[in-house]
């Protein structure tokens, strides 16, 4: 197979949420084909760059995935099956782009402030920043403000991005930030913050960097930084 043909059918897979060959995919009729994992493996058995794997496979898919999402043409489960398929496709790549010399773009913690066990968009937003290049550090749902300062201190991560869908608990991120401020690292860290309930005044209210109303914004937000580093 050409490297142009199994990366489209890569990229067709992804966008169809077929993480392996017994997944239907959403306009069915495809169980049985071969699917995302199994083409990546097969893309880097014939030597095609782990790096034009997530380029021109993995995101470009992911972008189609987001126009979709837009125009409401996907919702969110069939966005979180897209993710988990480059989830699964980059826990094939890590070790060949690491092989390959690609860096990663930096730490960034991540997490569903306490209170709160919602961690769907947060896990969709995780799997588009190691798809991105990022080294995540995913800390679950219901953290603590403690437990995430702590994180960040220790790893010593420039991003952070906490996530809420209860109004009730994305007050809590004030706290985080609060105590961010106390130990001396609010300077050293930008704070993204997301869910439901926020915007970007609320962003703006509690002091926090970058509002992002899904993880294809946040990713956005990342490439400007990028080009203007």
């Amino acid at each position: 197979m050409e490297e142009k043909e199994i990366l489209e059918k890569i990229s067709f897979n992804v966008i169809q949420g077929r993480v392996e060959a017994e997944d239907e995919g959403f306009d069915g009729g495809l169980e049985g084909q071969t699917a995302s994992t199994e083409l990546v493996e097969e893309a880097l058995a014939q030597g095609i760059d782990p790096k034009s794997i997530v380029i021109n496979g993995l995101t470009k898919a992911m972008e189609v995935v987001g126009e979709k999402f837009e125009k409401e043409e996907y919702l969110i489960p069939d966005m979180l099956a897209s993710a988990e398929c480059v989830g699964a496709a980059m826990d094939i790549l890590s070790p060949h782009l690491v092989q390959a010399g690609v860096k990663n773009k930096g730490k960034f913690v991540i997490a569903t402030v306490a209170g709160d066990l919602h961690d769907i968009g947060k896990n969709i937003v995780a799997i588009m920043l190691k798809g991105a290049g990022y080294e995540v550090i995913d800390l679950g749902n219901d953290v603590p403000a403690d437990r995430i300062v702590e994180t960040v201190r220790e790893s010593q991560a420039p991003f952070v991005g906490l996530s809420a869908l209860l109004t009730t608990t994305m007050r809590l991120m004030k706290e985080v930030l609060g105590r961010l401020e106390e130990e001396g690292l609010r300077d050293k860290v930008t704070v993204f913050i997301g869910g439901a309930p926020t915007s970007k005044e609320f962003a703006d209210e509690i002091g926090a960097d970058v509002y992002c109303k899904d993880a294809f914004q946040a990713i956005d937000v990342l490439k400007g930084m990028e080009s203007s580093a």
